[in-house]
This record gives structure tokens, C-alpha cells and sequence, in this order.
């Protein structure tokens, strides 16, 4: 794609963006990234229910001894 009548650096800033947009490498690492995040979110979700659970058994087991 040519960009006539644009200054060489702006022509340079078209054509980086132009090749950045047609870029499919990235696609997969964000999947992957997201994927994870809600592995992470689920996880603490199960932590912080399950903790005060086992916070109330450590508590009484400690105050039986």
C-alpha cells in the first residue's frame, strides 16, 4: 500500500500500524492469558469460600489443645 502525499516518517506510522493490524501471532498468547485469568479467579473464589472453613477447624483444634 502506498501512502502518497504523507511526510516519510508519517508513511513509515501508516505502514508500521497497517502491518500491526494484519498481525495474527498475538491472537494466541491473549487466549491463553485470558484462559488463565479465569483459572486464577476460579481458584480464589474456592479459596475464599473454603478458607473460613478451615480457619474454624485450625481455630478449634487449636483452642482444644
Amino acid at each position: 500500500m502506498k501512502f502518497r502525499g504523507l511526510s516519510p516518517r508519517m508513511a513509515r506510522v501508516w505502514s508500521l500500524l497497517n502491518r500491526l493490524l494484519r498481525d495474527e501471532q498475538g491472537g494466541e498468547v491473549l487466549e491463553y492469558s485470558l484462559v488463565a485469568g479465569l483459572i486464577v479467579i476460579g481458584a480464589l473464589g474456592f479459596i475464599k469460600s473454603v478458607g473460613t472453613k478451615v480457619l474454624a477447624r485450625w481455630q478449634s483444634l487449636n483452642s482444644s489443645l
